[in-house]
């Protein structure tokens, strides 16, 4: 007769004088251990030797799920496998697998370093929201029901540029583990950030007023910020650069006696399909800027460090600095801004930029690519026309700061 849950329950954790044997249907019995622990066995032969397989202990696993082990074990049986060396192949799987913090680190020095300038951001977010729910367990054991939990977490705690960017990383570092076979699947796979977790990238086409200009440089002027922090604003407004090419620029990056300064291709946003850097001219009223913040910055390697360490200014510094401009605004002059951010200050210059310099060094300045053929033909670095315009920019900086001092 076959084995039905009752009889499994009637039996388990139940004391007896000693085992007892049941058998099921297709080779599978259970023993019952003088205190009642129910294990679930599969009987067979092989090599014409009968032998026995433990399977699972009783109700951890279920009768259900223990007779689908026996059928999975009797088709490794009739491909000629010995079911006990399936199980100690797939025990020592298990205990070997790669753990989520392992496959990051192989990934992270194989492929981030090399080829993501805000590495050390990806590096921290993984550490400070993943590592310590999931990154001890197996990689390929971490269900998409964890992952999105996790996420969500994120976009409930106004944190969505993070969980955006986890997910991302998250995506390729499993696609780049199941390339070397260190993980079999991807559960992430077909998860869209907008569509599953609803994060949405806001596009605003904020340029700065003049008069606003002017209030912005008054307040970086007279604020408590941090010195490094005003240099950082005014020469986001002044190169009409990236605030990532600024905030991973290194001191080695400026050339004074060339008067250049050089951002490699991995600092860039087109250095990635290019592999060749960007080349910006050092006009004086700059240099006296960026020596500044060399000063500033004492034994660290790059201009803009986090403060006491060799690290960069991490992605998020920035973020901020346009409320403490508004804020000081407010308190100090009575004066409401509309909301800005750093990115608008190179869209404020780009604007600018096209009353005062040819189309093509405006966008030679911004770092874009020209369109066509014309970097394929043209190679010219154009330096002295975009220093021309910088100091034409500059100037015009200055005449927007006299006319409101005048008026």
């Amino acid at each position: 007769m076959a084995l039905s849950e009752a009889w499994l329950k009637s039996k388990h954790n139940k004391l007896s004088e000693k085992s007892e044997e049941k058998t099921d249907r297709d080779g599978m019995s259970v023993r019952v251990s003088p205190k009642g622990k129910i294990t679930f066995q599969m009987r067979f032969r092989y090599e014409g030797k009968a032998a026995r397989l433990d399977i699972g202990t009783y109700p951890l696993i279920s009768l259900k799920a223990a007779r689908e082990r026996v059928m999975e074990m009797r088709a490794k049986l009739e491909q000629g496998f010995d079911p006990r060396i399936i199980k100690k192949i797939e025990k020592q799987a298990i205990s070997s697998a790669t753990t989520l913090e392992d496959l990051f680190t192989q990934w992270y020095h194989s492929y981030c370093i090399k080829n993501k300038k805000n590495h050390h951001e990806v590096k921290r977010s993984f550490e400070l929201y993943v590592f310590k729910d999931v990154g001890k367990l197996p990689a390929d054991a971490i269900t998409i029901h964890q992952w999105l939990s996790m996420l969500e977490k994120l976009v409930e705690a106004g944190k969505p540029s993070i969980s955006a960017r986890i997910l991302t990383n998250t995506k390729q570092m499993f696609k780049w583990g199941i390339r070397r076979q260190l993980v079999e699947k991807n559960v992430l796979s077909g998860i869209n950030a907008k569509q599953d977790l609803q994060i949405t990238k806001n596009k605003t086409d904020r340029t700065l007023s003049d008069e606003e200009i002017h209030y912005v440089l008054k307040a970086i002027d007279h604020s408590r910020m941090a010195p490094k922090n005003k240099i950082f604003l005014k020469l986001c407004l002044c190169f009409a650069c990236r605030n990532g090419e600024l905030r991973l620029s290194e001191k080695k990056h400026f050339d004074f006696d060339k008067r250049i300064w050089t951002i490699p291709p991995e600092n860039h946003k087109t250095g990635q399909s290019t592999g060749k850097p960007l080349l910006r001219p050092i006009i004086p009223e700059f240099e006296a800027l960026i020596k500044e913040a060399i000063d500033l910055s004492g034994k660290s390697k790059y201009l803009f460090n986090n403060s006491g360490t060799n690290e960069p200014m991490g992605s998020s510094s920035p973020i901020a600095l346009p409320y403490n401009v508004m804020q000081w605004l407010r308190k100090n002059e009575g004066y409401d801004m509309l909301h800005w951010t750093v990115h608008d200050l190179r869209r404020t210059a780009r604007t600018n930029l096209s009353t005062i310099a040819p189309p093509h060094i405006a966008e030679i300045i911004l770092g874009h690519k020209l369109p066509g053929e014309w970097t394929t033909y043209d190679k010219h670095n154009y330096l002295e026309e975009q220093a021309e315009a910088y100091k034409k920019w500059w100037d015009r900086l200055e005449v927007i700061i006299r006319n409101d001092r005048e008026n």
